[in-house]
């Protein structure tokens, strides 16, 4: 397993779409690893493989407490079957736009379809955070971040903060 370098927005692999991953093989199994450790390291709750430069459908996501075991799931090609008509506010952070947060409505329930990483098709029923987290990360695979859910005045301002950033990183 291996810790990859987080891809910090703007950049334009973060506004592309995912392929779908056309069987599980060593390499999936390897990249949801290295995924997991990537995300727990951060430290966060979710993880596409865009967000490390890889633009395949594989996410992975664990939303258990710091005190609880953990309870990660690595899904390719995840898809939502059904979404619920109510909703939540959860206020959303990104590994790629650190130490920015805004309030973001989503369904509250989902049921999804995903092969997990034994090449199984599995369905899972989720709700509030599990199911803000998968949304959010399906979102990435799709060229979407959170901040295309929010106002265009706060988007705009979260992403000139994040430009600037950038460019001073450039500098040094």
């Amino acid at each position: 397993m291996a810790i990859r370098p987080i891809i910090i927005a703007p950049d334009p692999v973060l506004k592309a779409k995912a392929k779908p991953v056309e069987n599980i093989d060593g390499g999936i199994v390897r990249l949801m690893d290295d995924m997991l450790e990537t995300m727990y390291k951060a430290p966060g709750i979710g993880l596409a493989a865009p967000q490390i430069g890889i633009l395949q459908r594989v996410i992975v996501v664990d939303v258990a407490d710091k005190d609880e075991k953990p309870q990660p799931f690595a899904m390719a090609n995840p898809e939502i079957l059904w979404q619920s008509d109510e909703t939540s506010v959860h206020n959303e952070g990104c590994l790629s736009l650190p130490d920015h947060y805004a309030d973001v409505t989503r369904p509250k329930q989902v049921r999804l379809r995903y092969i997990d990483r034994d090449g199984e098709v599995r369905e899972l029923d989720a709700d509030n955070l599990l199911a803000t987290c998968v949304q959010h990360e399906i979102d990435h695979l799709n060229g979407v971040l959170f901040i295309d859910h929010i106002s265009l005045l706060k988007r705009n301002m979260i992403m000139r903060k994040l430009q600037k950033a950038k460019k001073s990183q450039e500098t040094v």
